[in-house]
């Protein structure tokens, strides 16, 4: 029996999987939507294309990417004739599960924005995933049909001899040479689709959650959701125009990239930039041949991006920096803002709630704080009973707003979502002032001798220190204080690893912060172990 599912409006979905597989009422998060109004029937992949067109953005430039640039009519018609391939060729039905298979590039998004118009459930994954790992997402979301980039077409066959339940494997081609069997059949199809007329209710999107243990976590996010991520934070905080070019590292797959690198700017008639080669050494290049004006990356790949930097860089174009996917060290935004002169918005988000929920502002930044609400929302730090903990005491963070977190099929909804708040697993504390500021990952607080200290606040002080490029602080099991901080450090160009470093460092530290919070211990090691869009797994570091 499908579950009660709080006065959904009309679907269109005739493959119901999903809206069957949404959580029961009484474990759905309190859904704050003033402000955010949708018709009864929206496609978002017609919204971020025709509808665009019709806006009069049709010669804008929509998308960049190998080696050319596609307006809003041309990516209009793409799309179209893609859909028409899928839905009449493929047999893809309204509400069927569609995976993509692709590294960042202008097919994907066409592919994702065709199956979207085509009424599919889309599941954007990371093209370093092996076949088990697919093998795993295309078990627990039942997905049918997977649209994957020829090259990266091994795993996927693999992943699809030993499949119950995936039909139909079909190539694109990721280089715009439109020469692999899903752009064949679309070659000689209509530029015009009549789009299915999805529920502004109907699921859209799954994105699994990149930090998943166990069995993987898939989040569902409706069609409304997608625009609402635009016209909350990209609107409210960004404030995005159709000058804008926006570039990024961060993978489609991950809905911080997606929002960032494609709903943002489709939203508003600007311009993404695609490039497989976004990596962070690259970004400066980027940013200046194309004269980007807002930036997507992580704390780790900005830090990058400043090493790479060398006088002559111009970034005079780009106007915004956001951070997300882990919280941004005082010592990465001060070093930012001291050579660019540019904003750096530290955010955070999660792919529970699709994207970024709390975040500084242009005319309101400062270091080692994570801001205040995007518009919509409303955040609490609250203690292990559910209870409100006093102004500047660390707690859990809990949050609510107009997108809430929806596992599919899953019990951890029940940890997830506490009397109508979703609980993000983090450590804040909020100021007298009303500013939220991250502490670490609820599992990432480390008790030493009895002290509560936060491994991002001993992060921070290492980075300040010149011979430290990188580094992660974990708690390591101890005979006699329970753990100890450890730090795993990335040595810089000029220093050289040994004792008399670790002894600098500690002493480094001890000036910097509260001396009982120093490490203990210090390894060093060449590269930090890290997730596709650049959070450091630390999980890794402790086994």
């Amino acid at each position: 029996m499908a579950p009660q599912t709080l006065n959904l409006g009309p679907s269109a979905h005739v493959d119901t999987y999903t809206r069957d597989n949404l959580p029961p009422a009484d474990q759905w998060p309190d859904l704050l939507m003033d402000g955010f109004d949708y018709p009864d029937h929206l496609n978002v992949g017609v919204e971020l294309t025709d509808a665009m067109v019709d806006k009069g953005f049709g010669d804008n430039t929509a998308l960049i990417g190998n080696g050319r640039r596609r307006t809003y009519k041309e990516l209009a018609d793409w799309t179209n004739r893609l859909a028409h391939a899928m839905a009449e060729d493929l047999g893809v039905q309204p509400g069927n599960r569609v995976l993509i298979r692709s590294a960042n590039n202008p097919a994907m998004v066409a592919v994702w924005l065709a199956a979207t118009k085509a009424g599919a459930v889309v599941v954007n994954s990371m093209p370093l995933l092996r076949a088990g790992e697919l093998t795993a997402i295309v078990d627990k979301a039942k997905i049918q049909f997977a649209f994957c980039d020829t090259r990266l077409m091994d795993e996927m066959a693999t992943c699809a001899k030993t499949s119950e339940y995936l039909e139909k494997v079909v190539g694109f081609d990721g280089t715009s040479n439109h020469d692999a069997e899903l752009d064949r059949l679309a070659l000689e199809k209509p530029v015009h689709f009549d789009a299915v007329k999805t529920g502004r209710d109907d699921v859209a999107l799954l994105g699994f959650t990149s930090g998943t243990t166990g069995s993987p976590k898939a989040t569902m996010h409706f069609h409304r959701d997608i625009l609402i991520i635009a016209d909350g934070y990209a609107k409210e905080v960004l404030g995005v125009t159709p000058e804008d070019v926006f570039v990024g590292s961060p993978p489609l797959a991950f809905t911080f990239g997606l929002g960032g690198l494609a709903v943002f700017p489709l939203r508003f008639g600007a311009a993404a930039t695609l490039l497989e080669n976004a990596s962070p050494p690259n970004m400066i290049e980027i940013i200046q041949k194309y004269k980007a004006t807002v930036s997507f990356t992580a704390p780790t790949a900005y830090r990058v991006m400043l090493r790479a930097m060398d006088e002559g860089a111009d970034l005079s174009s780009l106007r915004a920096a956001v951070s997300a996917g882990e919280t941004l060290p005082a010592p990465v935004y001060e070093e930012w803002i001291e050579k660019t002169g540019k904003p750096m918005l530290d955010g955070i988000g999660a792919t529970e709630m699709l994207h970024i929920f709390i975040t500084n502002r242009f005319d309101d930044h400062r270091p080692a704080c994570t801001g205040k609400p995007v518009r919509g929302y409303e955040a609490k730090v609250i203690d292990d009973d559910g209870a409100e903990v006093p102004r500047g005491t660390v707690g859990r963070l809990a949050v609510r707003g107009p997108i809430g977190c929806r596992y599919m099929a899953d019990d951890r909804q029940k940890k997830y979502v506490l009397d109508g708040w979703n609980i993000t697993g983090d450590a804040f504390f909020m100021d007298e002032d009303g500013y939220l500021h991250f502490a670490a990952r609820n599992d990432d607080m480390i008790v030493s001798s009895g002290y509560n200290i936060a491994g991002p606040e001993v992060e921070a002080a290492l980075l300040s220190h010149p011979a430290v490029v990188e580094c992660a602080v974990i708690g390591q099991p101890h005979e006699e204080r329970g753990t100890i901080v450890e730090a795993h450090v990335v040595v810089a160009e000029g220093h050289e690893p040994g004792e008399k470093l670790v002894k600098a460092l500690q002493e480094h530290v001890k000036a910097t912060i509260a001396p009982y919070k120093y490490p203990r211990s210090v390894k060093f090691t060449k590269a930090l172990p890290k997730t596709e869009s650049g959070k450091i797994q630390r999980f890794r570091l402790k086994n």
